[in-house]
């Protein structure tokens, strides 16, 4: 199970939020990462415990790919291979096997309300 920590608004600093992160190491053995936007008092935490897609290209947060969206979460989208072909159909690559990036880029093509 992965771990998240994210913040909004709050004043951290970077030793602070990384210890925050690294605090939730036990749930996610296989990695962390971070993101964050300065300018939007916006921080996020990932740990990784690493299912589809073992390589770096399913480390989270992730960025879509047109840097709009960012995506931090613990789940599975169980039909993401379904998606991922529609999304390839309409001309998206990919840079690796995630479902998550599968699920931030149908973010990134239809938006949030049909997604």
């Amino acid at each position: 199970m992965c771990g998240i920590v994210g913040s909004l608004g709050l004043e951290l600093s970077p030793a602070a939020f990384d210890a925050a992160v690294d605090a939730l190491s036990h749930r996610g053995p296989d990695g962390h990462g971070t993101w964050s936007d300065p300018q939007h008092g916006v921080l996020l935490g990932h740990t990784r415990l690493a299912i589809i897609d073992l390589s770096p290209a399913g480390a989270q947060p992730m960025q879509s790919a047109d840097g709009r969206w960012v995506l931090t979460y613990n789940g599975e989208i169980y039909n993401f291979a379904k998606i991922r072909q529609r999304l390839s159909a309409g001309g998206h690559r990919f840079n690796g096997d995630s479902d998550t990036e599968v699920f931030v880029e149908a973010i990134a093509a239809w938006g949030l309300a049909d997604t």
